[in-house]
């Protein structure tokens, strides 16, 4: 039984699609849902901060609650109740607190997108999906990316 569906997001649109198809799911099991994005590390934010100034940290934390936003209510329009979908901002290297968020919340299915990959198309997951899939403590949903039609709608 899948109670608890941990979605792993990003702004690219192979994984607000990734999150589109699975709320459908997710409701339909009447399952709880964790909308988590992950923010880079503290260091390359104090590094960035050093040359551009303070606020670059706060503003990415800004937008990636906007991003959960969104995601959030697209998982409410498909019919997860309001009271099951939370959301939840990580800082540190994507797959590890992906990994982390799983074991820790704990979620039966993490469902994430095939990573973006321009040129010829081959059997392709990308390093941060590879590694969620290998340390997982649970099963892992990977949706393709749509069509090339498909995006441009």
């Amino acid at each position: 039984m899948i109670a608890r569906v941990l979605m792993a997001v990003d702004d690219s649109h192979e994984s607000l699609q990734a999150a589109r198809r699975a709320a459908p799911l997710a409701a339909g099991w009447g399952a709880a849902v964790r909308v988590l994005t992950v923010v880079g590390d503290h260091g390359v934010e104090q590094a960035i901060e050093d040359v551009t100034g303070p606020g670059t940290g706060a503003r990415r934390h800004r937008e990636a609650e906007q991003l959960l936003a969104h995601v959030v209510r697209q998982v409410q329009m498909a019919g997860v109740r309001a009271d099951a979908v939370t959301s939840v901002v990580r800082a540190g290297p994507p797959a590890r607190r992906i990994v982390e968020e799983a074991r820790a919340w704990p979620a039966d299915l993490v469902v994430m997108a095939v990573s973006d990959r321009r040129g010829v198309r081959s059997p392709y997951v990308g390093s941060e999906t590879e590694h969620v899939l290998e340390f997982a403590p649970c099963p892992v949903l990977v949706v393709p990316s749509p069509p090339v039609a498909d995006r441009q709608a």
